[in-house]
């Protein structure tokens, strides 16, 4: 299968590339803004089927042509999309800056939306299309104050997802999402010092790993 992960430098994204390669089978593009991690989870891979390409999705419209490209150049179809990547600013909403909330949602809602609309054409039926949303999402921040922006464009992609579920089913396109609750990750501990989440970062990528390839 011909699988490309956003977010693939480190902690969920990472975790499911490295998995996913465990089957020859499988060819992995990961993206991510840090080229030196990346090359650390190509370096990684069990088959040596992890492939890199340095991105920052906050400018991805600037750049959709050369991705489409080189994307083109990896895989004639692209089999599995899975739209990981994510930025988290834990601030409560009196005092999040403007700026902070248009990267969220440019990062966690507008980059994937855009990803999937460039790559659709590199799409084909059985393809399947995985959105990482967030439980922040679907029911608002339970358990943190601070998650406003974060949540409100994580509940955008998830609101994108059901509906384009609809619009690819005649295609033959699966469109999904996964809200995970709290997962230990570099995001999660840089935002909230100190605290421990129950599922940890490998956990959480082979269940995506899995859920990815099988649907």
């Amino acid at each position: 299968m011909n699988i490309l992960i956003t977010g693939g430098s480190r902690g969920i994204g990472k975790e499911a590339a490295l998995k996913l390669s465990e089957d020859r089978n499988n060819h992995i593009l990961v993206t991510g803004r840090n080229e030196k991690a990346l090359r650390a989870v190509a370096d990684s891979a069990a088959n040596e089927n992890i492939s890199y390409y340095e991105i920052d999705l906050l400018h991805f419209e600037q750049h959709s042509g050369p991705f489409l490209d080189h994307v083109a150049s990896v895989f004639s179809i692209v089999d599995v999309l899975v739209n990981n990547a994510g930025l988290l600013v834990n601030r409560k909403f009196s005092g999040l800056k403007q700026t902070e909330i248009r990267s969220m949602m440019e990062t966690n809602f507008f980059a994937p939306a855009s990803l999937i609309r460039t790559l659709l054409p590199l799409m084909k039926k059985g393809s399947h299309i995985v959105n990482i949303a967030s439980m922040g999402g679907v029911q608002g921040s339970v358990k943190f104050a601070g998650l406003s922006g974060y949540s409100a464009s994580k509940a955008a992609i998830a609101c994108l997802t059901e509906c384009l579920a609809l619009e690819f089913s005649d295609m033959g396109i699966a469109v999904n999402c996964i809200a995970p609750g709290s997962v230990q990750t570099e995001m999660l501990e840089e935002a909230f010092p100190g605290f421990s989440a129950p599922v940890n970062a490998k956990e959480m990528g082979s269940f995506l790993a899995e859920f990815a390839v099988k649907g």
